[in-house]
């Protein structure tokens, strides 16, 4: 991914996973996340980090843990997460692994790259924003994303294979 600069300041994408999840993404697609347990396992810090809040404040039960744990543990019914761009092939994998539903924000670039298709061709469905979601560093929204991600959803039994919201 490229670099974008925020204030001033070069932000690399693959050196910089920290982009937290505004709760309003997670808002936007409450009546589609799976009355489960939820795992959220890419909490980088756990004091910035708005999507545990989000979703418990929503009413679901909710797990979280380091990234550096998610290649070593298996809790929760299902995943929701906004994952780190930077490993994102080492997560598909592990996600392939572990069949479990999933709901993870990645990259609409994501579905066209050989190993996702791998994995999971035929077997997804999709969620596409109504608008970019603007990412939050620290405590900033990101004014202006470079890129579009889209919700990847694996064993959740939406009523489309394609919502638009």
């Amino acid at each position: 991914m490229a670099s974008l600069t925020l204030r001033g300041r070069a932000i690399d994408f693959q050196k910089d996973d920290e982009w937290n999840t505004p709760p309003e993404a997670w808002i936007d697609i409450k009546e589609y996340i799976p009355n489960k347990i939820i795992w959220e396992p890419f909490m980088l810090n756990n004091e910035t980090s708005t999507s545990i809040t989000t979703l418990q404040e929503m009413g679901f039960e909710v797990l979280g843990n380091s990234t550096d744990n998610f290649f070593e543990t298996n809790i929760g019914e299902v995943i929701v997460s906004n994952i780190p761009f930077s490993i994102k092939g080492k997560v598909i994998k592990k996600l392939y692994e572990l069949d479990k539903p999933f709901i993870i924000i990645m990259p609409i670039s994501t579905l066209s790259q050989i190993q996702f298709k791998k994995y999971f061709r035929d077997k997804i469905q999709l969620i596409i924003p109504k608008k970019r979601i603007q990412f939050i560093k620290g405590k900033e929204h990101l004014k202006r994303n470079c890129f579009d991600v889209i919700y990847y959803c694996y064993k959740c039994d939406l009523q489309k294979d394609i919502i638009f919201l």
